[in-house]
C-alpha cells in the first residue's frame, strides 16, 4: 500500500542506523559475538542521581504537560550550561527543549528551510541529516572528505559548495561517524569563508562534545561575528547515557528560537 503513502515520506530512505542494528540484534540472537557500530549508545547506565531525580519528580506530580519550550528553570540550567562549557551567553527565550536533538533538528530545518533551498552536509555525516532536509523539501549537498583530511573540509571545499541557494550548513564536532574534532582555528577559517555569505545560517551539533577524547570541542557559535547565525544542538542522550529520554535542546537567536515553539 505505499502508494497511498505521501510522496513526501515515499522519498525517504529506510533509516541504515537502524537496519544496522536490527542486523546486530538478529546476530547477537544467533548466538554471534557481535560488536555493533549502528546505533550511537554509551555502554554505561544512566547515573543513580539523575534516575532518583526523575522518580522525585514523578511523585512530585510532574506529570502534566510540559512548556512547549520547556520548564523555565530547566533552560535556566541550560543556560548556565552553555556558558560553562561553551563560553556561551544565552537567555531562557533563546533555548528551546524537544524530544531529543534530532527533534531540534527536524524543528529547525521546518522553521528555516523552504522547497528549493540548499543545505551543505560534510560528509560524513549521521545519516538523518540527509532525510530531514529531504523531508523539508529542501535540497541537501555533500562536501566529500577523506581520511588525508582527516574527515574535515576545507575552506576551499566550502567556498566551492556554496551557490545562491544555499541557506544552511550542519556542522557536527565531535563527529558521527567518523569521530573528528574541528579545532578552533579551523572553525575559524571555515567562518572567514562565511562571512561573505551573511544569509547562510549553521546548524552546530555538539550533541557528542562530552565523548572526545583529545581536541577540546569548541562551539561554531562562540566565533563572534557567527554567534547571531548560529544555532547550537545539544542533549543529554550521550553525555548522560540518557538515549531513551528524548531530551534535546538548541541555543539560538531569538526569532528563531520562537519558531521552533
Amino acid at each position: 500500500m505505499s502508494n497511498q503513502l505521501s510522496d513526501r515520506i515515499n522519498s525517504l530512505p529506510v533509516s541504515q542506523t537502524l537496519a544496522m542494528a536490527a542486523k546486530a540484534r538478529e546476530l547477537k540472537e544467533q548466538g554471534k559475538d557481535i560488536i555493533s557500530l549502528s546505533l550511537g549508545e554509551p555502554d554505561f547506565n544512566t547515573p543513580d542521581f539523575i534516575k532518583d531525580a526523575a522518580i522525585d519528580a514523578i511523585n512530585e506530580n510532574y506529570n502534566s504537560y510540559s512548556p512547549v519550550n520547556g520548564y523555565a528553570d530547566l533552560r535556566e540550567s541550560i543556560c548556565r550550561k552553555f556558558k560553562r562549557d561553551n563560553n556561551l551567553n544565552y537567555t531562557p527565550n533563546q533555548v528551546v527543549v524537544s524530544t531529543g536533538a534530532k527533534q531540534s533538528i527536524a524543528n529547525l530545518v521546518m522553521v528555516l528551510l523552504n522547497p528549493g533551498d540548499e543545505v551543505l552536509l560534510p560528509a560524513p555525516y549521521w545519516v538523518s541529516y540527509s532525510a530531514l532536509v529531504t523531508l523539508a523539501e529542501a535540497k541537501y549537498v555533500e562536501i566529500p572528505s577523506t581520511i588525508a583530511t582527516n574527515f574535515k573540509i576545507t575552506p576551499q571545499q566550502l567556498e566551492a559548495a556554496i551557490t545562491p541557494k544555499t541557506k544552511l550548513i550542519f556542522f557536527n564536532s565531535p563527529n558521527n561517524p567518523s569521530g573528528t574534532v574541528y579545532t578552533e582555528s579551523e572553525f575559524r577559517a571555515l567562518a572567514k569563508v562565511l562571512e561573505k555569505y551573511p544569509n547562510i545560517y549553521i546548524l552546530s551539533d555538539e550533541i557528542y562534545e562530552h565523548i572526545n577524547y583529545g581536541t577540546p570541542n569548541f562551539s561554531f557559535a562562540a566565533i563572534e561575528n557567527m554567534y547571531d547565525r548560529t544555532i547550537t544542538v545539544n542533549g543529554v542522550a550521550k553525555a548522560f547515557a540518557m538515549t531513551g529520554w528524548r531530551i534535546g535542546y538548541i541555543g539560538a537567536p531569538e526569532w528563531i528560537a520562537k519558531a521552533c515553539n
